[in-house]
């Protein structure tokens, strides 16, 4: 049985303001033609359909009309789990119609471990992969609040919640093999942060799920899982090394510090009882380009990208010595009449002498929620022995709202 791995597809996602839904589109037809030639029979989606929980009816018809035809390409079985970003109850409501394409959602932990297992047969019915579609774990879903626990326990909790819902959900897989007989292969879903995982700054992966998370090992995966199937993390990486312990990435550039990245899905070939793993590179639907330093050479740069055809989305962060209050007219002239088109420019010396003079002229575009709320203590100041428990607290209940927000829930 072949299968494609993918994850963190993040449709409707903006960068800058800058909609990418043409790009979306792109890499659509592409996994469908990418389904086509490889011969791929079941394809996992791990998490991150949508960038939040409210998508768009663009994004929602992409979404719909590539399930629609991936049975004309030849994929028998769709699995799509939900992520953190995803809204669960939006990616469930149409399970039941989307079950007739073969299509197999499951967008919350269920009440019965046996509804996250899914048995995938061939063309003339004959069982041939067990999977446990694991989607996001939330924390109310697998820990039990009590009053007075640290930041600490509540983290530790939360790591063996995880622990203990794979272990279940891996022996009630184990248990149906036993049923049918037979040594099928057993893949497990998640989307989750494991210990050692990569990240690129702007990637979109909020440093609180890292640090909630960030925690669960290798050994939280049962050894009878053949192959993991993860998303959360935008960077294509294994698992503790291991080739059949794998994030795939995101599909698509989040940010200008993902431009550099190659993107791949991963193709699984279970033939008997050998199994190979192959990274099939992603094509670049949109390039995107960062320039920095002095002015001279941000001027090179834009020249050079000036002789090729493309559309190139830029981001400018001019570091040169001289304070140019004029930046953004010089920029502007030079992209008169080019396929370039600058979605972000940062002025840091300007930004530097502004800073330096008057603080107050911060904005919250440049700091994050713990910068601020780390100002906020020294402003008080509170007793440096009283700040951990604090700022524990805060990164719980800002990881609580995110949550909230994400799921598009009231």
């Amino acid at each position: 049985m072949k299968i494609l791995h993918t994850s963190d597809w993040h449709i409707g996602r903006a960068l800058y303001g800058r909609k990418r839904y043409e790009e979306f589109e792109c890499f659509l037809d592409w996994l469908l033609g990418c389904i086509q030639s490889e011969g791929v029979e079941a394809l996992l989606v791990a998490g991150d359909v949508f960038d939040n929980g409210t998508p768009s009816n663009r994004a929602l018809e992409l979404y719909y009309r590539f399930l629609c035809r991936c049975a004309d390409a030849g994929c028998r079985h769709v699995v799509v789990t939900a992520g953190n970003h995803d809204s669960p109850s939006l990616l469930n409501a149409p399970r039941e119609v989307l079950r007739y394409l073969n299509v197999h959602v499951v967008g919350s932990m269920t009440e019965e471990t046996k509804d996250e297992l899914l048995l995938l047969r061939d063309s003339l019915g004959t069982p041939e992969l067990i999977v446990c579609a694991v989607p996001y774990l939330r924390d109310r879903d697998i820990r039990r609040a009590e009053a007075g626990e640290t930041f600490e326990e509540k983290g530790q909790k939360l790591v063996e919640g995880v622990r203990d819902h794979y272990r279940q959900v891996v022996a009630a897989a184990r248990g149906l093999r036993h049923e049918l007989g037979d040594a099928i292969p057993i893949v497990a879903m998640g989307h989750l942060f494991t210990a050692g995982g990569r990240t690129v700054d702007g990637d979109g992966v909020r440093e609180l799920y890292v640090g909630s998370l960030g925690q669960v090992g290798y050994d939280a995966f049962p050894l009878e899982i053949d192959y993991l199937a993860l998303g959360h993390l935008h960077t294509p990486q294994k698992v503790g090394g291991s080739e059949f312990r794998r994030y795939c990435g995101s599909p698509l550039p989040m940010s200008f510090g993902e431009a550099g990245q190659n993107k791949v899905v991963v193709k699984v070939n279970m033939d008997g009882g050998e199994m190979t793993v192959e990274e099939i590179p992603i094509p670049c639907f949109q390039p995107l380009v960062t320039l920095r330093g002095e002015w001279d050479r941000i001027v090179r740069g834009i020249e050079e990208l000036k002789k090729g055809s493309a559309s190139v989305w830029l981001e400018v962060l001019y570091e040169g010595d001289e304070i140019l209050g004029d930046l953004q007219e010089r920029l502007r002239g030079l992209m008169d009449g080019t396929p370039l088109e600058i979605l972000r420019t940062r002025n840091m010396r300007l930004v530097e002498r502004t800073l330096s003079r008057m603080t107050t002229d911060e904005t919250l575009d440049d700091l994050d929620p713990d910068e601020v709320f780390s100002r906020c203590l020294a402003a008080h100041e509170v007793p440096v022995e009283q700040q951990a428990a604090l700022v524990a607290a805060f990164q719980e209940t800002v990881l609580a709202l995110h949550d909230d927000e994400l799921r598009g829930e009231s």
